[in-house]
C-alpha cells in the first residue's frame, strides 16, 4: 500500500470544491479538503504578481496520481495549475487502508 497527498490551488472556494467532488465522485481520491482563502505570491508570463485563491489537499493512492493530475488538468480554469503529489510516509494504518479502500 502507497498513499499520497495531492496539493492543489484553485481561484475560489467554488472552483476547490467542484474539483474535490469530481475527484471523490471518480473515485480518484477518498477525500478532498477545501482548505480555505490562501494569498499566493507567484512569477507568471515574467512579472511578479498575487492573487488569492483556495487550497484542496486530497488523499489517493499513489498509483492513482497521474489520473488526479490528469483529471484536474482537465477541468481546471489555470492554464497551468498547481497539482503536485506529496508521498505520505507513515500514518494511522486504519486511516491509510482506508484511502487504499476508497479509491480504484
Amino acid at each position: 500500500m502507497s498513499q499520497t497527498l495531492v496539493y492543489i490551488t484553485a481561484g475560489s472556494h467554488d472552483e476547490a470544491l467542484a474539483l474535490g467532488r469530481a475527484l471523490v465522485e471518480a473515485r480518484l481520491a477518498a477525500c478532498a479538503n477545501v482548505l480555505g482563502a490562501i494569498t499566493s505570491v507567484y512569477w507568471w508570463e515574467g512579472k511578479l504578481d498575487q492573487g488569492n485563491e483556495v487550497a484542496l489537499i486530497v488523499k489517493t493512492k499513489t498509483s492513482l496520481v497521474d489520473r488526479v493530475v490528469a483529471l484536474v488538468g482537465e477541468k481546471h480554469s489555470y492554464d497551468c495549475p498547481c497539482v503536485v503529489a506529496l508521498p505520505i510516509e507513515n500514518g494511522n494504518p486504519a486511516f491509510l487502508k482506508w484511502i487504499e479502500n476508497e479509491t480504484l
